[in-house]
């Protein structure tokens, strides 16, 4: 944004919604497998990893939407060159609608906003969500093999998609659609893929990076090597 709030070229604008690391607060489903501590310094690895998928993205600008209010400082150091913007809402709905219709409001044409939790997406599916997001569609998502979504675009306003949705159930992107439908909205789908919330899905993690190459997600290599989890996905090297 300019001096005035207003988009500049690029008029696409990536978010990614992301949480300061902290233990005890940050990642808990994780516990157990890991620790407190283990889990808040692994998604600081995904958070390191997301950030590079956005910077893979061309022709967009790349900004951060945080939490807690005082996370500023700590952003700013990990992404100089991303605008930083605080969350603002109670509930996720809340805080995604705002983001996105502001950033419409300023002058982007398309608004995207990701996770901090999927290190080894491919850039190529948020890419395309811009795209998709060209033609006579309303809005995109990135379904979640846990029956969320990875990510969500819009080209214009759609507040009742997601503030009238209870988030975190296994029914988030059917119950989405199921507005989209009743609103009139032109959704498109993108490619399937999983977060990491629970100890099976942070297993098959180390099972995609054993298998996959070693420049995907490489944070989260040295993030999982640090833990000492093992390669094949079975839980903790002995």
């Amino acid at each position: 944004m300019n001096q005035h709030g207003i988009w500049t070229a690029p008029r696409r604008a990536l978010f990614v919604v992301a949480k300061e690391p902290a233990a005890g607060q940050t990642k808990t489903r994780l516990c157990p497998p890991l620790r407190a501590e283990e889990a808040a310094a692994l998604y600081a690895s995904f958070l390191a990893d997301t950030l590079d998928i956005m910077r893979r993205v061309s022709g967009v600008r790349c900004s951060i939407a945080y939490l807690p209010p005082d996370a500023e400082a700590y952003f700013s150091d990990l992404a100089p060159e991303m605008t930083l913007v605080l969350q603002q809402g109670e509930s996720l709905g809340e805080r995604l609608d705002h983001l996105i219709t502001q950033a419409l409001a300023n002058g982007a044409m398309q608004a995207v906003v990701m996770d901090s939790d999927s290190p080894t997406l491919p850039a190529a599916y948020v890419a395309q969500a811009f795209d998709l997001l060209d033609g006579n569609i309303d809005a995109v998502f990135g379904p979640c093999r846990d029956g969320g979504y990875y990510l969500v675009g819009m080209k214009r306003p759609l507040p009742a998609l997601l503030r009238e949705v209870q988030m975190s159930t296994p029914t988030v992107l059917a119950d989405t659609l199921a507005i989209a439908a009743r609103e009139g909205v032109r959704v498109a789908l993108l490619p399937e893929w999983y977060d990491v919330d629970t100890g099976e899905e942070l297993a098959h993690l180390a099972h995609e990076l054993h298998i996959t190459d070693a420049k995907t997600a490489q944070h989260t290599r040295r993030g999982l090597a640090a833990l000492a989890w093992s390669a094949n996905g079975d839980g903790r090297n002995s």
